[in-house]
C-alpha cells in the first residue's frame, strides 16, 4: 500500500469554513445571533495556560437550572463555528452544551515557545522573543482541551456534573474514546465517522523514516513546527507526526465499564476501513453500546444529507443515558 493511501484516512476535517480572526472572545459582542429559544455566551477556557475561546448554548428560560452538558468537540483542522448548527439542536433538546476552539485554532490563544536566545529575568519577570504553534493537529494536546473543556464545565452554574456527555466528530471521533477512558466523569458519547488509531504513522519503514527522523530533528533543534496555514495533503493542519504515533484510542475503548458509547459510521465510508475503527472499537467496548451504520453514505455525507439522522440518534443516546439520571 502507498505512502499517500495510508494517509488517505486522515482527511477528516468538516467541509465547512476553517478560517477565523483571533480575538478575544472577552473583549468583543458575538456577531452570530442564536435562534430566541436558545441562550448563547461566549467565554474563555485556560488550557494548560492557554486562553481558548469557547459558545455554549442553553435553552431558553433554564437559567438557574442544572442541565445535562454535552461537551462537543471538531474533526481535522475544524473551529467552533461549524458547529453551532448541532449545538443549536442539542441545546433545544434541553442541554448545556459547550464547544471550543483548540489551543492555536480560530478564536483561541496559541501555545508560545521561544524563538531567540534565553529568556532575561527583569523586575521578576522573564523577557523573552517567542512565537506561536498555530494551527497543527497533535491528538495529545487536542483530547487535554477536550479534559479542560469538562473541568470548566463543571464549574458552571447550569452544569449538571453528574450528568456529562461528550460528542466528537472525524478525528474526534477517536478523541472521544480517548478522553471518556481518562475522565470518569463522563456518563456517555457519541462518536460519529470516528478515526480510532493514528499509528500509520510508524505502520511502514517509509512512515517511520518520515516520524522519527521529524521527531529527531525537533527534539535537536534542527526544525521548528510548520508555520500557520500549511496544508497537509488536500487540509489545512499538517500533524506532528512524533504525537500521531502516541494516540490510538482503539486500545482505550474497553477501559470504561460505565461509559455508554454510541458509534455512529458512514456505510461507505471511503477514508479508511470501518472495520478497524468504530467497528472494532464497539467490539472491545465492554459497556453499554450500539453502532449505528447509516447506509449509502460517504465519510462526508454526515454534514450534509445524514446530518439529521445524526443528531436525531446523539439526542436519542443522550436522552437516554444523561436524562433518565436526573434528580
Amino acid at each position: 500500500m502507498s505512502l499517500s493511501r495510508r494517509f488517505a484516512w486522515v482527511a477528516l476535517l468538516l467541509p465547512l469554513p476553517l478560517t477565523a480572526t483571533v480575538v478575544s472572545a472577552q473583549e468583543s459582542k458575538p456577531a452570530f445571533r442564536a435562534p430566541e429559544d436558545v441562550t448563547f455566551r461566549t467565554t474563555d477556557i485556560i488550557s494548560e495556560g492557554t486562553r481558548m475561546s469557547a459558545e455554549v448554548f442553553a435553552p431558553a428560560n433554564s437559567e438557574g437550572k442544572k442541565l445535562p452538558t454535552i461537551v462537543m468537540s471538531h474533526g481535522w483542522g475544524g473551529i467552533a463555528e461549524t458547529l453551532r448548527p448541532d449545538a443549536i439542536v442539542f441545546a433545544k433538546a434541553g442541554y448545556l452544551v459547550i464547544t471550543f476552539d483548540y489551543r492555536g485554532w480560530g478564536k483561541s490563544d496559541s501555545r508560545l515557545i521561544l524563538a531567540g536566545a534565553k529568556p532575561e529575568k527583569k523586575d521578576g519577570k522573564l523577557i523573552a522573543e517567542v512565537k506561536e504553534i498555530r494551527e497543527v493537529v497533535d491528538p495529545i494536546d487536542q483530547t487535554a482541551d477536550i479534559m479542560n473543556a469538562i473541568h470548566w464545565a463543571v464549574g458552571d452554574k447550569q452544569c449538571d456534573p453528574e450528568r456529562i456527555g461528550i460528542w466528537g466528530t472525524s478525528y474526534s471521533g477517536g478523541h472521544v474514546v480517548y478522553v471518556a477512558a481518562r475522565d470518569p466523569r463522563v456518563k456517555a458519547f457519541v462518536s460519529q465517522v470516528g478515526a480510532m488509531d493514528s499509528r500509520w504513522t510508524i505502520a511502514s519503514p517509509k512512515a517511520r523514516e518520515l516520524t522519527f527522523g521529524q521527531a529527531t530533528a525537533r527534539a535537536r533543534g534542527e526544525i521548528g513546527y510548520p508555520p500557520a496555514g500549511s496544508r497537509f495533503m488536500n487540509m489545512t493542519g499538517p500533524p506532528i507526526w512524533e504525537k500521531l504515533m502516541q494516540y490510538a484510542p482503539i486500545e482505550d475503548v474497553g477501559r470504561r465499564k460505565d461509559c455508554a458509547m454510541l458509534f455512529i459510521i458512514a456505510g461507505n465510508e471511503e477514508l479508511y476501513d470501518n472495520k478497524d475503527h468504530a467497528i472494532l472499537a464497539h467490539e472491545r467496548a465492554t459497556g453499554v453500546k450500539k453502532l449505528v451504520t447509516i447506509p449509502a453514505i460517504k465519510h462526508y455525507g454526515i454534514y450534509y444529507e445524514a446530518r439529521d439522522r445524526a443528531r436525531k440518534e446523539a439526542i436519542t443516546w443522550f436522552d437516554e443515558h444523561l436524562k433518565k439520571t436526573a434528580p
